[in-house]
This record gives C-alpha cells, structure tokens and sequence, in this order.
C-alpha cells in the first residue's frame, strides 16, 4: 500500500472532515444493527439490504443526504469486509469508531478505464463487450507533488515520495494528529534477492535494535532528550488544568504529536531497514520471539497482585519502541518466502564457536565469553551468528542425578544392548553421587579425559575385585556356622564360585556402587 501526506486546503479540509464523521456514523449503525442478533432471531441485514437502508435514510435525514453516497456506501463495505472476515484477520468483531480517533473514509476511482486480461488480452463479459473498471483520477504536478481527486473537494495535492504514480482502484482518506493521509490500495511487487547466496542472522534487543550477524549493529531512532522533556512538560500542565477544559485538551494534543512523530521515525526506519534486508540477502533469519507475551503486564489481579509492576510496564514499552513486529513484518511483505524463524531458547547462552551451551558465558548483557573454547565478542553478536546458521531451540544435554530420562529415550548412563557396546564404561563420577556427562574438548583436555577415564576403570576393578574376596569370606562364615541363607550342599559350589553381577552392572552403568561393610 502506497501512502503518501496530504496538503488541503482550509477548505477542502472541513468537506473531508464531513466526510469522516458520515462514514464513521454509518458505520456505527452497522455495527449497532449486528448488535442486536442474538441465535433464534432473524438474521442481521447484509450489505445489499443495508445500502437500501442506506438510501432510505438519506431521503429523511438531511444531514446524511448533504454528504457523498459512495463514501457511505464504502463504509458499509468495509464493515461487510471486516464481519466476514472476523476470524481470519485476528481483529475479532468490528467494533464502535470514535470522533478524534478513528477519522478516515475510502473512495473508489471516478475514471473508467479499460480492462486486461495476465496474457494482455483485453477483458471481456459475457455479451462480448469490453469491461470497463474504476480507476482514480491522479495527475502529476512536478517530481515533488501530485493531486488527486477527492468527491466534494476536487483537486487536492500530496507528496510525491516515489518515481511513478500509484495505480489503484480505490484510496482511503485518514486524519490524525493534525496531519492527513492518502493510502492507495495497491500491494506492492516483491523485491527480487540478489541472487548471491547471503544468509543474515537479525538479533533483536532492547539496547542494540537489531544486531546483525555479519558485525553491523542498526538502531531505532528515538526521541531526543529535549523531546522528552517537552512531553513531561506537556503532561505536567495537563495534569494541572481542570478537568475537560480547553487547556487539557491542547496539552494532551501537544504530547500527542510528539508521540506520533516519534511513531513515524520508527516506521521510516523499519521501511528502509526491511528494504535494504530485502535487497541484499536471500535469506534473511529472526529469532523467534513471541512479542505479545513479553510486553503482558505484571499487575496480576487483585487477589495476587503482582510484583516490580512499574519496572515491567517501563520494559514493555522499552520493547514497544524498537518495532520489532514491524520490522519483521515488512521485511516478509518485501521478501515473500525468503524470511525465516530460528527458535529462540539458547541462541544468546550458545557459543557460535564450538557450540557450548552454558549460563556462565554470557557475564553482562554486552559481554559473551565461552567457560569451553574461551572465544569472546559482543552478546548480540554471537546470538545473530546464531540466528543465521540456524541453531536455536536446542537444549544442553541433561544432567540428572540418576533419575529421569535423556534425550534418546534412556536414562543416564543406559544404552541398548548391542555388539557395537558390549564394552562401553563411561568414566567413573565425581564429587559424589549422580550421572555426570562429560564434555569432549579439543587438544591436551582430551587426552586427560582418556587418562582419568583408564583410571576410573582400574579403581572399578579393584572395588569389584574386592568385594568378590569379602563375599566368599562371608559365604564361609554362614555354611561354618550354619547360617540359615545356606544355599544348601547342592548349590554350595555355584554359591562358592566368582560373582558375576558387579560386572553385569558395570556393563550396564558403568560404575559400581560404593561397597558397604559387612562386618
């Protein structure tokens, strides 16, 4: 959608301002006629018989008859567009429009101008007669300014902000915050990819914007320090006024219209950034993040009320003036098919060196140094490095102290009996109790693994050995004495031979637990 400022004059202003209240008041009496069904009643009128509604109502009500017929009936479409598309657009129901803020109307074109078919052939009905579609009446002035045709105002320029003149059939007029708005509905062609092969990982933060994998760092311009202060002083003063007087009115509106600029420079700032990620790379990666979620609110209820609920709401809106969901939506307008989302757990605590996860990496929020391999460079950096290759949503092995499963199905230290692992003993722990998986490192640190893990099999061996000689000892004893776990004279020499069941559980876990005395 093509959108551009517009310059009416004095005029010309006050016949579209008529114009915003006549479609905002026939929408509301839409809205207000689908209010009132409820399941058993008949159905609520549809667009046909609203726009004989419609016309009936400009022959008794002379302030809607002073206005434009297809504007009000463009309000009607639009209201039938948004009903029927209730549960597909994620804006639910159409809801009540209010004076001061929801100020706009759509025209469809005067002209009529021949139509054609993909092939170029020319578009014809059912008689054989060429077919004929609306078209708006747009003439250029000069390279900077252009005018087109509003009904009831005549000619009215706008800024020309781009090399061609828009091609539409219909055109939406909006106010707010004392400018006003000409948006052609056109979609826009996809820019084609370089064609290069590039690959970029976009980190989105709250300090750094957006941080790119390939070591650029682009920031959402922000309002000024003495911006900030004149809203604070804007809101001060209308804090003081008295309560719906004029003067509370302008101060609010003063702090209005610098919020807005600050909302345009973020949107002239997400369009250029989206078109240059478009333009220099085939693909173009974001971390996944659920936006929505991350700016709800603390307050809680009141039966839990929830906690630091200023220090949330300051956060949220930190996040809010970045235009991460903007960015990341334009950039998919402009590359159809060519933007795609990385999960994001564990993309800022990953090493894009070695791979390593840990916590302890990441010391500040600017700061990623690897406790693995020791590799170090901007936090931002190593998750948009990240966020490129695609390695995201990928956790740590788990560390269990003998309870619970891993990844694969088993538990720790437990794998499928095959001949490919008959042999297979893992080193013995450390520090006491539970399974500890141990992290292979390139260099001398692999050989101290191989090292410990000989020993570890050498110190089981002698526990096994061991407990086999306090065994048999033990086995004299019962059969001297008469022991009543005698296995009898029949099993005595099965009893009296070596014990496999340490090695079983060796082979199986490969530990031993530690023995107990049994004297």
């Amino acid at each position: 959608m093509s959108r551009f400022r517009m310059y009416p004059a004095s005029e010309q202003a006050g016949i579209m301002l008529d114009h915003c209240a006549h479609a905002r008041y026939v929408w509301n009496l839409a809205v207000e006629q689908h209010a009132h069904w409820y399941k058993g009643r008949k159905a609520a009128p549809g667009f046909a018989e609203q726009c004989r509604q419609l016309t009936e109502a400009r022959r008794d009500n002379e302030w809607l008859r002073a206005g434009n017929a297809d504007v009000q009936q463009q309000a009607l479409k639009d209201f039938a567009k948004a009903k029927n598309a209730r549960f597909t657009s994620g804006f639910g129901e159409p809801t009540w429009r209010k004076k001061y803020k929801h100020e706009g109307f759509r025209v469809i074109g005067t002209d009529r101008v021949p139509e054609f078919e993909a092939d170029g052939s020319p578009k014809l009905n059912a008689k054989g007669k060429q077919v004929m579609g609306r078209s708006v009446a747009v003439h250029k002035l000069n390279r900077r300014w252009a005018q087109v045709k509003v009904p009831g105002c005549g000619w009215v320029r706008f800024r020309l902000t781009r090399t061609e003149l828009p091609k539409a059939k219909t055109f939406r007029v909006t106010f707010r915050n004392g400018q006003w708005h000409i948006a052609f509905a056109l979609a826009p062609e996809a820019i084609e990819a370089p064609a290069t092969g590039a690959v970029i990982g976009i980190d989105r933060g709250v300090t750094i914007t957006a941080a790119l994998s390939d070591g650029r760092r682009l920031n959402c311009p922000q309002l000024t320090v003495k911006e900030r202060a004149q809203i604070r002083k804007h809101q001060r003063r209308a804090a003081r006024a008295p309560k719906g007087s004029e003067a509370k009115t302008a101060e609010y509106a003063q702090v209005a219209k610098l919020k807005a600029r600050e909302a345009d420079r973020r949107k002239d700032w997400c369009e250029k950034t989206s078109t240059m990620l478009a333009r220099t790379y085939d693909l173009v990666r974001f971390e996944k993040l659920n936006i929505k979620n991350m700016t709800a609110s603390a307050k809680g209820t009141a039966d839990q009320p929830g906690k630091n609920v200023r220090q949330k709401a300051g956060l949220n809106r930190a996040i809010l003036a970045q235009g991460w969901g903007l960015l990341r939506q334009r950039t998919e307008h402009k590359a159809p098919g060519r933007v795609e989302d990385v999960p994001a757990p564990f993309t800022s605590l990953r090493c894009s060196a070695c791979g390593w996860i840990e916590k302890k990496s990441r010391k500040s929020q600017a700061d990623f140094v690897c406790v693995s391999c020791g590799f170090t460079c901007n936090a931002d950096e190593n998750a948009a490095t990240n966020v490129a290759a695609g390695q995201g949503g990928i956790p740590r092995p788990r560390r269990s102290a003998g309870g619970g499963r891993d990844d694969s199905g088993h538990r720790p230290f437990e794998r499928p009996r095959t001949s490919a692992n008959q042999g297979w003993n893992p080193p013995l722990l450390s520090g006491g109790g539970g399974c500890q998986l141990v992290r292979r490192v390139p260099g001398g640190a692999e050989a101290k693994r191989k090292e410990q893990a000989v020993a570890g099999r050498r110190r089981a061996d002698e526990h096994a050995t061991g407990v086999r000689a306090r065994g048999r000892v033990r086995r004299r004893l019962s059969l001297s004495q008469g022991h009543p776990l005698d296995p009898g004279p029949a099993r005595r020499s099965v009893s009296r031979a070596p014990c496999h069941a340490f090695e079983t559980i060796r082979e199986h876990f490969g530990y031993l637990p530690r023995p107990r005395p049994i004297w």
